[in-house]
């Protein structure tokens, strides 16, 4: 008889930021079935039982900002097909990082770009890898001071209506998840209001924002920092800017009239934990400021997951490129123009900076991303009943050693 359930027995369960032992899970139907305590049923002749020998048993890591892997520039559109062929082998590459799903990520490009590449990138799940959720445009609603690797000519003002830029296909599939847009710009709040009454979330990022206007920005709905203190001006001790508001305490909101809305909350924010990025100290520092909104992201490019080298650019980059190890720069120079660390890399830099648990740095990239991104399809990121069954099996320092999406094994190495 062909088992119709899997049992991970003998797990270290990440629940909240903590290890939990004890337990055994059931997975059925894509799903998880059940969590409970107690030894296994000896009736085991419908299941698969995976004994796990004391490794760590994760949520599957969610990646909200990646803008290509193994060659594959996520702006770079021929036609549809040869287009979905691509990212369907970037999503087959990224289990063994630990992710089981992704929003691939649209850096600023024409509008008639946008309305082509956004409609490929519906939420959907792609056999033997990482599911797609769905869009991240990171633009063209940003601050010319901050463009980093972006083209400031393609840049619009709030007051040009997502509609014309994304085009309808992505506004009303539920395709576009996540906008990033500078909160400085002139007519941000009617911008903000219009994405988040079509469920879009919005973080703030490229950005020279001050923190009374990434304040308002959160008044009007905005919930996250976009790869915080890059593109955005430092930490000052009399002028904190955008990352000033990771401490923020919950506040009325001067922007709801009604006397019982709830107040505005800390946003989430993203950080680049590849070491290139950020100093180790300051991602430690952001982190531990507000672990339960701290997300990790790799904003890698499409030199991800190759040899090191010197690649060409492209439309968006158009310099050759020199990738050395996670690193990316301009030929010939130092200028950082990318990331290639895996997120399961960035994981486990972590745990290494700050000292804290493989399963604190696990929150920041499950529990934490669920937290932002909601729960339209049931819980995200977490390890409940009824949740859907992706899954990350964990050596003790964080390595992966298996991945399932929804229920079925995409990727395992050897315990």
């Amino acid at each position: 008889m062909s088992a119709t359930k899997t049992v991970f027995i003998n797990a270290q369960l990440c629940v909240d930021g903590q290890l939990v032992n004890g337990k055994t899970l059931t997975i059925s139907d894509g799903k998880i079935a059940s969590i409970e305590s107690g030894p296994l049923a000896t009736d085991t002749s419908s299941e698969e039982v995976v004994d796990l020998e004391g490794l760590i048993l994760s949520p599957g890591f969610i990646e909200i900002q990646t803008n290509g892997l193994r060659g594959f520039h996520f702006t770079h559109f021929d036609d549809e097909e040869s287009y979905s062929q691509k990212l369907e082998e970037v999503a087959r590459y990224l289990p063994q990082t630990g992710v089981t799903g992704f929003y691939p990520t649209i850096p600023t490009v024409h509008s008639d770009e946008f309305k082509n590449i956004l409609p490929c990138l519906t939420p959907r799940s792609i056999p033997g890898g990482a599911s797609i959720l769905g869009a991240h445009a990171e633009g063209p609603y940003l601050h010319p001071s901050k463009k980093g690797a972006h083209n400031a000519t393609l840049f619009h003002l709030p007051s040009t209506p997502p509609l014309e830029i994304y085009g309808p296909a992505a506004l009303t599939n539920h395709t576009l998840k996540l906008v990033t847009l500078a909160p400085e710009l002139p007519s941000t709040t009617p911008l903000v209001h219009d994405l988040t009454s079509k469920g879009i979330r919005v973080s703030l990022g490229h950005s020279s924002a001050t923190y009374a206007q990434g304040l308002a920005a959160l008044s009007a709905g905005a919930t996250c920092l976009t790869h915080t203190l890059n593109a955005m001006p430092p930490l000052h001790h009399r002028d904190p800017g955008l990352a000033g508001l990771v401490t923020l305490p919950p506040s009325p909101n001067p922007q709801d009239p009604n006397p019982n809305a709830p107040p505005i909350s800390p946003p989430y924010f993203s950080l680049i934990a590849d070491g290139n990025h950020l100093h180790p100290s300051i991602a430690t520092l952001l982190f531990r400021a507000n672990p339960t909104r701290a997300i990790l992201t790799t904003d890698s490019i499409e030199l991800a997951g190759l040899p090191d080298g010197t690649y060409p650019g492209h439309s968006q980059i158009p310099h050759r490129q020199t990738k050395i190890g996670s690193r990316v720069v301009i030929e010939g120079t130092q200028t950082l123009i990318g990331g290639c660390a895996g997120l399961d890399e960035c994981v486990r830099n972590l745990v290494a900076w700050s000292g804290c648990s493989v399963a604190g740095a696990v929150r920041c990239v499950t529990e934490n991303v669920g937290g932002l991104m909601g729960e339209e399809g049931g819980p995200m990121g977490r390890l409940v009943v009824g949740g859907r069954a992706d899954l990350v099996a964990l050596g003790l320092g964080g390595e992966v050693r298996g991945t399932w999406v929804g229920g079925v094994k995409v990727w395992g190495g050897e315990k």
